[in-house]
């Protein structure tokens, strides 16, 4: 049996006697692609900043490829590609040069900066410094930044957020091409439209809690509704709403 990319056994995270995260496992093998879902305080995030290695989990399991983040953490970011749901970016320099500098942490070329550049279509960027990006750019440069060394795992946090509708529809063909390739995904958003169209798991989170997961075909059953949306409102409470108002609490 081939071992997944990401397993998370008996997660918790607490700061104080709040509890962020409580009792979340997780498994994914090659080219799954995953969408947490939730409101604000979910703890979506958290978890995929602790994936990601910036925060410690105050117990439980994580392994990334098999290794854990205690055992050997250059090891272990080594396999991970990471894009935050925003970023300060260095005054006065250009999409290339801010992509040069992050391709040659990982060992790559200015190059392969120009190619995942084009990738999201900031090739004709020139000299225009990034911080006069729109946000919709900057989460392409973003996004560029955690696919350029075709990690096993891509962790995203809201990677569509200020995305027109046709970069929207790119995000979602580069991200099927990535699982394709064998990466594995796990992304949060807001936008159930996203979630539906590209996760083969829905883990939908509440105040730290997963509340539901399953594949779409799982949560429809489960939720005895046809549309997905629908699901999310019964799950929620929300029945008899606007389906509008079981977007907002997707958030």
């Amino acid at each position: 049996m081939t071992s997944p990319v990401v397993r998370m056994e008996q997660v918790h995270k607490r700061i104080g006697d709040q509890v962020i995260v409580e009792d979340m496992n997780l498994t994914a093998g090659r080219g799954t692609v995953i969408a947490l879902c939730g409101g604000n305080g979910a703890g979506k995030s958290t978890i995929l900043r602790m994936l990601a290695g910036i925060i410690r989990p105050t117990s439980g399991i994580i392994e990334v490829c098999g290794v854990r983040w205690t055992d050997d953490r250059r090891a272990y970011a080594g396999n991970i590609g990471y894009m935050p749901d925003d970023y300060r970016f260095s005054a006065g320099l250009t999409a290339l040069e801010t992509l040069s500098f992050w391709a040659g942490l990982k060992g790559l070329t200015r190059q392969d900066a120009r190619r995942a550049l084009a990738e999201v279509g900031l090739e004709h960027t020139g000299k225009k410094p990034v911080t006069a990006f729109s946000k919709g750019m900057r989460q392409r440069l973003l996004f560029a930044q955690a696919m350029i060394a075709n990690p096993p795992l891509v962790l995203m946090d809201e990677p569509t957020n200020g995305l027109d509708p046709y970069w929207m529809d790119s995000f979602v063909g580069l991200v099927r091409n990535a699982a394709k390739r064998g990466q594995t995904v796990i992304f949060s958003t807001h936008q159930l439209q996203i979630a539906e169209a590209l996760a083969d798991e829905i883990y939908f989170l509440e105040n730290g809690v997963v509340k539901m997961s399953g594949t779409l075909e799982q949560i429809r059953g489960q939720m005895g509704a046809a549309g997905f949306t629908d699901a999310l409102a019964r799950l929620y409470g929300l029945t008899g709403l606007r389906r509008q108002d079981a977007v907002e609490r997707g958030k």
